[in-house]
């Protein structure tokens, strides 16, 4: 008879929220637990939090639910970036038993007495100064991909956001243990490592507990790129004034980096950048652009984007608009502002109404589906290289170029996790790619 206990996760947010708790689960692997999907009943539910968005907010009730009706018994915990910044909050909804903040998520197992429920939820969250130390982490076993934590926290002060509240000061793995990591990944057969924290172009800084860069974000690249048997190495979102030509370049002519970045915007207004207190201006962005451009023409090049903010006027929405629109990037992510407890943003002049907010937000999203659709014709009849992932959607298998290319095929189970050149075809009516591979005579079109 088994007696081992079993634990459920429910990650909301970012990678690198996946890439921890991935490696709170190995945690609970270790000390003999089971790991069940969310789904299933479970001894334990750890969902680990989000506040970037209200709606991320406002998510963590109905998933406590989901938990409880799975087993209306079971401990449950939150961690994470919600569970930081308002852990009294978390912990006065029903059915909450464990909130852990910034530092003690990582020693979660430690926190667990026994799993009786508790009336109102036990808050162990330290003061977010106390967060400067780095824990290591990357995800395996959840995706096809892996993300690979390689720096946290943040030592910029945009106006609207409260990852610094929430994940402390900018500080970095050592560059040995990330390709120790690195290393670990590739050895369980896993075809693409995702570089994620919450600011990597910022690698380096507090890699040994000190302020100063030891190594370089590009210096990380270059010793990544080394590292035997890694056949993908992606970069997730990196801030344009810490992307670098010289990593562009490197980006070009490398082994395993792929021709996809992901460049946060936020505005196409310098005023309303000013008013963020980004660290960069538009024509910056214009440069970056061009640049990748010029060495990687096939590139894929995503956009976020902030609408909404306070003091964007009709004009200075349209402004950012138009800039998007003559831009050469592939597609976006839209965000509709929300208003930020403890943030200067909050309290600025010119709030946007909540329904203009929601019209801008939908022009852009249209701007990027047609961005995408430009992007996709763009690479019909190119050879690419597609990473299946494991999911079987409604009878169809789908995967990703190198850049970034979202393609379909009928189900077949052998191709998960494999490597196929192809050839791009045509864009389906779902907006997907179709295409034939390369190797064989044999034509996947749907």
């Amino acid at each position: 008879m088994n007696d081992r206990k079993k634990v459920a996760f429910y990650t909301l947010g970012c990678k690198l929220n996946f890439s921890e708790t991935s490696t709170i689960a190995r945690n609970f692997s270790d000390e003999g637990f089971d790991r069940v999907d969310f789904s299933e009943p479970a001894d334990i539910y750890v969902i680990n939090t989000c506040s970037v968005t209200e709606n991320a907010d406002k998510r963590f009730k109905t998933i406590v639910k989901q938990a409880q009706k799975s087993n209306p018994d079971a401990f449950v915990a939150a961690v994470g970036c919600y569970a930081q910044l308002k852990p009294e909050e978390l912990a006065a909804v029903d059915g909450v038993d464990l909130v852990l903040g910034a530092t003690e998520k990582f020693k979660i197992t430690d926190y667990i007495n026994d799993l009786s429920k508790n009336d109102f939820g036990e808050v162990h969250s330290c003061e977010i100064s106390e967060a400067d130390f780095y824990v290591g982490s990357y995800s395996i076993g959840d995706r096809t991909r892996a993300f690979l934590k390689v720096q946290d926290g943040c030592d910029y002060k945009c106006t609207y956001c409260t990852i610094p509240l929430a994940r402390g000061i900018s500080r970095s793995d050592a560059l040995e243990n990330v390709l120790k990591n690195a290393g670990e990944i590739a050895a369980q057969d896993i075809k693409e490592i995702v570089l994620t924290g919450v600011n990597i172009g910022d690698y380096g800084k507090g890699e040994f507990g000190n302020k100063k860069h030891e190594h370089t974000f590009f210096e990380l690249v270059q010793a990544l790129d080394e590292v035997a048997g890694i056949e993908r190495l992606r970069i997730s979102s990196i801030e344009p004034n810490l992307l670098k030509n010289e990593t562009i370049d490197f980006v070009a002519a490398s082994r395993t980096f792929v021709p996809h970045f992901h460049i946060p915007l936020q505005s196409g207004s310098n005023k309303i950048l000013g008013l963020m207190r980004r660290r960069y201006q538009r024509e910056l962005y214009v440069e970056r652009v061009a640049r990748i451009r010029e060495v990687m023409p096939h590139a894929c090049i995503g956009v976020d984007v902030i609408v909404g903010f306070p003091g964007e006027t009709d004009e200075l929405f349209l402004e950012t608009y138009k800039f998007l629109a003559d831009l050469d990037i592939s597609y976006l992510h839209v965000f509709t502002y929300s208003e930020r407890d403890n943030t200067i943003a909050a309290g600025m002049d010119g709030v946007v109404p909540g329904n203009v907010r929601a019209k801008r937000s939908k022009m852009l999203r249209g701007l990027s589906v047609k961005k995408r659709r430009a992007f996709y014709e763009k690479q019909l009849g190119s050879e690419r290289v597609v990473l299946f992932e494991g999911e079987n959607k409604e009878g169809y298998i789908h995967g990703f170029t190198e850049n970034y290319v979202k393609v379909k095929a009928p189900w077949n189970p052998e191709l998960v996790n494999e490597l196929h050149r192809v050839k791009l075809d045509r864009i389906d009516e779902d907006g997907l790619v179709r295409f034939e591979f390369v190797e064989s005579e044999v034509s996947v079109s749907v």
